[in-house]
């Protein structure tokens, strides 16, 4: 990041692909090729996007550190940044201040089976995660992705989706709440299918994001499976305004979600009051 964290970088979308009816992917390229090449950040960390004249907005860096032609970002759109952010083509420039918070425990998780559990938008910080153990395959034990929507249409990567679903080195596992035509997936709520697929806690560390209600489920079903709130992580990015910990938007009790955080450890947020 600039020496200067309140100061963006300047950066121009390259590609933006339209993953659902309010869910755009861009992928950006810092405007300093040197800065552009001496980039690095660790899955799970964040970076404020912001449209000038208009405001800035917190985002998952999806793209993995092992992939480093763009940096890439999925927005939904829900407000006035997200609003206009979905007005920009390629070609037009962006601001980014990034890397911001801190990251999922890549070290600490190889030899480790994991199970990832992602619903909707939710997938875009299991993204970034997912593809950076893909890239380094033989450090982590078996994987496991489960990920839903309410429809087929509310997918997010769906190019990605085919090549996740016949790797041989991954248990890939889609689901929608209700059947449609052509799904040739699993039909039901994540938490559910969760139960249906049990995974063993034996060595095992959960990894999901999504809708709160579907987090809520999806915590209460990898309990009954038996995993430990130190072996569950989330990600918290929503709530985080200036990345800095100055503005205090994104404090639950004694942490700052921009500093201490995105990402936590089930056993971290049971600590943290009941604001989430």
């Amino acid at each position: 990041m600039n020496a200067n964290p309140y100061l963006p970088d300047m950066a121009t979308i390259v590609e933006v692909i339209q993953e659902t009816h309010n869910i755009k992917t861009f992928r950006i390229v810092i405007n300093n090729e040197e800065r552009m090449k001496e980039f690095s950040f660790m899955p799970g960390q964040v970076g404020q996007l912001s449209v000038f004249g208009v405001g800035e907005s917190t985002f998952v860096i999806n793209s993995s550190p092992t992939r480093k032609d763009y940096l890439q970002f999925s927005v939904m759109r829900v407000g006035e940044v997200t609003t206009r952010l979905h007005q920009l083509q390629p070609g037009d420039q962006i601001g980014v201040r990034a890397p911001l918070g801190n990251s999922f425990p890549v070290e600490d998780l190889k030899g480790k089976n994991i199970v990832f559990v992602g619903g909707g938008i939710g997938m875009a910080p299991l993204r970034t995660l997912f593809t950076y153990m893909l890239d380094n395959r033989k450090d982590y034990g078996d994987i496991t992705l489960l990920y839903g929507a309410r429809s087929p249409a509310d997918l997010t990567y769906k190019a990605e989706l085919p090549e996740w679903t016949e790797r041989k080195d991954v248990n890939t596992v889609l689901t929608i709440d209700n059947p449609s035509e052509g799904w040739e997936h699993k039909v039901g709520l994540i938490p559910n299918v969760l139960l249906e697929i049990n995974p063993s806690p034996k060595n095992t560390v959960a990894i999901t994001c999504g809708p709160p209600i579907m987090i809520k489920f999806t915590l209460q079903a990898l309990k009954k499976l038996g995993f430990e709130d130190e072996n569950i992580l989330t990600t918290l990015e929503k709530r985080m305004k200036c990345g800095v910990g100055i503005c205090g938007r994104c404090n639950i009790g004694t942490k700052y979600v921009c500093m201490d955080g995105p990402v936590f450890t089930y056993a971290q947020l049971k600590e943290l009051p009941s604001e989430l």
